[in-house]
């Protein structure tokens, strides 16, 4: 474990980077084996991705989504824990984004969990 959080921030930080900047394959290095991610939607729980593919196919196909823009408002971490609080915009009107966050567990330098919330 990583006790002053500073690997889980660099793998964390490297997360969100992949998303901003619509680069999907930066994911290969940073997804575990049996990870679980448990999507935004569609309420009340959210999709549930399990395994190491499954989480891949979905982190990778928004990311490599042009039409989405995601921007950092916080990342913070410490121990085997990240949170991110982002904002996701779709188009330029006032009303064009939703903001949210995600908490992962970090584990051998891979994230293993993802849980996505935003406001409703």
């Amino acid at each position: 474990m990583d006790a002053n959080g500073k690997t889980t921030r660099e793998i964390v930080e490297r997360f969100h980077d992949a998303f901003e900047n619509h680069r999907p394959d930066a994911l290969d290095a940073l997804i575990g084996e049996g990870c679980i991610l448990e999507n935004t939607g569609p309420a009340p729980d959210g999709a549930r991705y399990q395994g190491r593919e499954a989480c891949l196919e979905f982190w990778k196909g928004i990311a490599a989504s042009a039409n989405l823009a995601f921007t950092a408002e916080e990342i913070w971490a410490g121990a085997d824990r990240g949170i991110i609080r982002w904002r996701l915009s779709w188009g330029k009107g006032e009303a064009d984004h939703i903001r949210g966050v995600n908490i992962m567990r970090v584990q051998n330098g891979r994230i293993t969990e993802a849980f996505g919330y935003v406001k409703g």
